[in-house]
């Protein structure tokens, strides 16, 4: 498999950012006023240029990047590659994966092609066109689409869901979905 590789960088209004730029602790996330934690968990998203290569639109993909949103375009990556956990150095900051992008009813048909988001663990210096290398894996288990797997398409699977839930880099909203099911809300 090829390193990992950003390929372009959005800021939350869809303006590509071609030199580098100062990644801080809040990534590309809006300041909240609560200052609630779960904030941390969603500072960048991240989505597979891959995905947009899809059947019927004219469209060259690696044009299309920045559509769903994203922060980061990324190749070489995809749900069943990235893990839960998984800790990237990224130019001269330090990201981590911290749970699922949202799913569409779209998404829902279309394989759950969801991206996936990352918290910064240590403040630094980005650009695009660069190599994420990963430094660690600690949930080999929970890959992206593992994760979809559980929320989206194995409900009734509360072994898994306790399993998942007790996967302590495991974003806190998605953690509070579980508990609840788990309770049975």
């Amino acid at each position: 498999m090829e390193e990992p590789f950003v390929h372009r960088i959005f800021n939350n209004k869809q303006n590509e950012i071609k030199n580098s730029m100062f990644l801080s602790r809040l990534g590309f996330a809006k300041e909240n006023p609560d200052k609630k934690i779960a904030i941390y968990d969603k500072c960048i998203f991240a989505f597979p240029i891959r995905h947009y290569n899809e059947p019927g639109i004219d469209k060259l993909f690696t044009k299309r990047a920045g559509e769903k949103k994203e922060n980061l375009s990324v190749l070489e990556m995809d749900e069943y590659s990235v893990f839960i956990g998984d800790i990237y150095q990224f130019g001269k900051a330090v990201i981590q994966v911290s749970q699922p992008g949202t799913v569409s009813q779209r998404e829902m048909e279309n394989g759950l092609k969801t991206g996936w988001y990352f918290r910064v663990l240590e403040e630094g210096k980005i650009q695009p066109e660069s190599d994420l290398q990963l430094i660690e894996r600690p949930n080999s288990k929970w890959s992206i689409a593992a994760c979809n797997e559980i929320m989206y398409l194995d409900r009734d699977n509360l072994w898994g869901a306790d399993e998942l839930f007790h996967c302590t880099d495991l974003g806190i909203v998605w953690r509070k979905t579980l508990r609840k099911r788990l309770r049975g809300f």
